[in-house]
């Protein structure tokens, strides 16, 4: 039996999972010792021919398509199939360093009942990564040197390890996150609420490349706000409002900004080359769909 499975949910994603199974392939661990899940949500862009060869050449790689509605249902099916007694999230867009699988099993046996999240660098492009990965000092930093313990609010599941018990044990990922946003820190909430400790581990590190353009991101932030209100509405915590936003002054601030369009739009003119005017107006726009979801009614 492997001890540690890794499940990597895709869908459409052939550009980057081509140079992402190498990676998790290259470990410094034994080929018996870990598994590889990839879940498909029924791609159309050649990954069942991709990773149809790829489990006829690595008898640790299993693929497992199937009609899933989003991220959280194909996690819960690598849940469901993996034989290894820790699970493992990496995504399809996100590359391993060679030591990834060992650092998060040598944290995982100081103790039990752990999450250990580790540093997910994130990376434009596969020249940024390649920069990166050879040039540590030009990653930056994911949280202060410091910073050992973490909270359900940092429990991101793109670099994240739990033992499969304890995952079974909070029922998973609540499949009812279908859009964008929070199924991962909802599953991180349940699982502090049981006891599981949530630990940072810098050493265990991976890349994520994506390059998401203004335009798509400002969409991504308003599904994650309607994902917090359905974060919200199940579990009625004051410590979820405050942490996701979820309060009246960014409500305030949002009604303010509503009635003054021009200022919005100043700042949007000038996302492209300002952070701070991007920040703001995608934070707007989590908000719109804060707002929109408090509209609905509870499902």
């Amino acid at each position: 039996m492997p001890d540690i499975s890794v499940v990597i949910p895709t869908y459409n994603r052939l550009d980057t999972l081509q140079y992402v199974l190498p990676t998790l392939l290259a470990q410094d661990l034994p080929r018996d010792r870990f598994e590889l899940l990839v879940c498909d949500s029924q791609s159309t862009d050649g990954t069942a021919e991709f990773m149809h060869a790829a489990a006829a050449e690595n008898s640790n790689v299993r693929y497992l398509p199937g009609a899933y509605s989003g991220r959280a249902m194909a996690r819960n099916a690598g849940i469901a199939a993996a034989s290894g007694r820790i699970v493992l999230f990496n995504d399809s867009d996100i590359l391993a360093s060679p030591d990834l699988l060992s650092t998060h099993l040598r944290r995982h046996d100081e103790r039990a009942r752990l999450a250990v999240v580790g540093w997910e660098v994130q990376v434009k492009d596969l020249d940024d990564y390649r920069f990166k990965r050879d040039h540590p000092a030009e990653r930056g930093h994911l949280h202060p040197p410091s910073r050992t313990k973490l909270t359900w609010l940092y429990f991101l599941t793109g670099n994240a390890s739990v033992e499969r018990q304890d995952l079974l044990r909070v029922g998973s990922f609540d499949e009812s996150f279908t859009g964008y946003g929070h199924e991962d820190l909802e599953l991180g909430y349940r699982l502090q609420k049981a006891g599981v400790t949530i630990v940072y581990e810098p050493g265990a590190v991976n890349y994520h490349c994506q390059d998401v353009g203004h335009q798509d991101q400002k969409e991504k932030m308003k599904l994650a706000g309607r994902s917090t209100v359905r974060f919200y509405r199940k579990h009625p915590d004051l410590a979820v409002k405050v942490n996701l936003g979820m309060t009246p002054v960014s409500l305030g601030i949002h009604s303010f900004l509503t009635k003054t369009p021009g200022i919005v739009g100043y700042f949007d003119r000038r996302a492209e080359t300002s952070k701070f005017a991007r920040d703001l107006v995608q934070q707007y726009h989590y908000v719109s769909g804060i707002k929109e979801a408090l509209g609905d009614r509870p499902n």
